[in-house]
């Protein structure tokens, strides 16, 4: 029999979602009801149901939620006008700008827009630079939520060799980075590396985020390695599968993330911790007196 653990991001994320409903309770009893802004652009229907997953979760956390559907003719300074005017408000705790934008909005323009405090998505530069300083707060969603992962199973990531496929803004950059603050040895690849079996084989540690079905096999793994699969890939027979050939390498592995089920929660989970630390940090509350670890 296999002895090999699933990290189980969905069972994990409803834990964390009780956990945060008594923390908004804990803020409510300080007269504080964080507020949620979600904004999209156009009719992307994939966006609608993101949004509704998000919207889900925050009213039964507690938060206030607002959605707000902008027409896909908007104009960047339109949109940077409604950012702002949240931004100003004092009853807006947090704020996500729902990607992909129509092709004629920078996404890039609309993330330096929104206020630092208020970026539950944590992709400010202002967050992403106090990423490599090593003193961050918000981080980009994906990331924290691996790393919450980890933590909550008691794997330790201190001095293993991590290699890290894929190289996005969203997840492997600022994934690397907090994985090297950590104190892990991080080695960073991506579709375009030669040789990528040579920096699979040797790790302790593999976390995949290509957006490539089936990129790692059996074969490019060593006995006992951790996966920690960030893909999600839908087959031409519609079945939804991760960067890593889950079956193939299950027995060989000593724990792995499903897909889906494994990461996918955990971002979720972590747009809600978010706007929780957002609330925190704007009336000067520690925010570990409110969630549990929440320092990583």
């Amino acid at each position: 029999m296999s002895k090999t653990q699933v990290l189980d991001g969905k069972q994990l994320s409803l834990q964390l979602r009780e956990e945060y409903k008594h923390a908004v309770e804990k803020l409510k009893g300080k007269h504080i009801t964080p507020k949620l802004v979600v904004i999209t652009v156009g009719e992307d229907p994939a966006s609608k149901i993101y949004v509704g997953q998000k919207e889900k979760t925050a009213r039964y956390i507690g938060f206030d939620f607002e959605w707000l559907t902008l027409k896909h003719s908007i104009t960047q300074a339109e949109l940077h006008e409604t950012i702002e005017g949240l931004n100003d408000d004092p009853t807006v705790t947090g704020m996500i700008v729902q990607f992909p934008l129509p092709k004629h909005l920078s996404q890039v323009a609309v993330t330096e827009v929104i206020r630092p405090d208020k970026d539950v998505d944590g992709f400010h530069p202002y967050n992403m630079g106090k990423i490599v300083e090593g003193t961050g707060d918000l981080y980009p969603c994906t990331p924290r939520g691996i790393l919450r992962l980890l933590d909550r199973y008691n794997i330790d990531i201190k001095g293993k060799d991590v290699t890290v496929v894929g190289y996005s803004q969203i997840v492997g950059k600022p994934l690397s980075i907090l994985l090297a603050n950590m104190g892990s040895t991080v080695t960073i690849t991506h579709l375009l590396t030669r040789e990528l079996h040579q920096h699979l084989i040797h790790a302790d540690v593999v976390m995949v985020a290509a957006g490539s079905p089936h990129l790692v096999n059996e074969e490019d793994l060593k006995e006992g390695a951790i996966v920690i699969d960030v893909g999600i890939n839908r087959l031409d027979d519609g079945k939804l599968v991760g960067d890593v050939d889950y079956e193939g390498v299950f027995d060989k592995v000593s724990a792995i993330t499903p897909v889906p089920g494994g990461v996918g929660p955990m971002t979720v989970a972590m747009l809600m911790e978010q706007t929780i630390l957002c609330a925190c940090i704007q009336h000067g509350l520690n925010s570990e007196d409110y969630i549990d670890g929440v320092s990583l």
